[in-house]
């Protein structure tokens, strides 16, 4: 299991055919935050999310056994494309369209226990970082989703387009705006916060 996981994604999906289901471990343990936070930051409900996220590995799996998965280095979108898609099949068997996060309260951070503890989650459970939450529950929902994405997820700006649909140009502007809003907010709360 450790020499799998130093293996490109791609020689991990050949294990996979090959024979080897801790091929497919390897890969689900890669990338399931960053999966499952794609999926959250639309439908809004852990339950919800955790359906389309076994339901995305579904389709993954048996695509990948069907040897119709072609997409040479770029699994990680191409799992996310297939959680976006599973996201609108369901809004449309709903008969609703799909939501991003809106200022309803709910708090898009308790999904962060999914990820493993590491030094950023740690923060998140400190007191200067609850009050910079309640900020970012303040900014539009596209400057918010970016931010988490990026800051929380560790995502890049091409999966944050990609998973977006929009532009990486327009991304980062959203990144930027979403900043520049919280750096306004927090002056205005006469708070210190240090952003790089």
């Amino acid at each position: 299991m450790k020499l799998l996981k130093s293996k490109t994604d791609q020689e991990l999906i050949r294990a996979y055919i090959n024979g080897d289901e801790s091929g497919l471990k390897v890969l689900i343990d890669r990338y399931k935050t960053k999966i499952y936070t794609s999926i959250f930051v639309r439908v809004k409900d852990e339950f919800l999310a955790e359906d389309i996220f076994q339901e995305t590995f579904i389709k993954v799996i048996n695509t990948i056994k069907t040897g119709r998965y072609n997409e040479e280095g770029k699994f990680l979108p191409w799992v996310i494309r297939i959680a976006h898609n599973m996201v609108i099949d369901h809004f449309r068997k709903e008969k609703r369209g799909p939501t991003v996060i809106n200022g309803d309260g709910y708090d898009i951070f308790e999904v962060l226990n999914f990820a493993d503890d590491d030094a950023e989650s740690k923060l998140v459970r400190s007191q200067v970082d609850v009050d910079l939450k309640k900020l970012i529950q303040l900014l539009p929902d596209d400057q918010k989703e970016v931010l988490i994405m990026r800051h929380f997820c560790d995502m890049s700006f091409k999966d944050i387009a990609e998973i977006t649909e929009v532009s990486i140009n327009t991304a980062l502007g959203r990144m930027r705006y979403a900043l520049s809003n919280l750096r306004k907010m927090i002056e205005d709360h006469n708070m210190t916060f240090q952003f790089n």
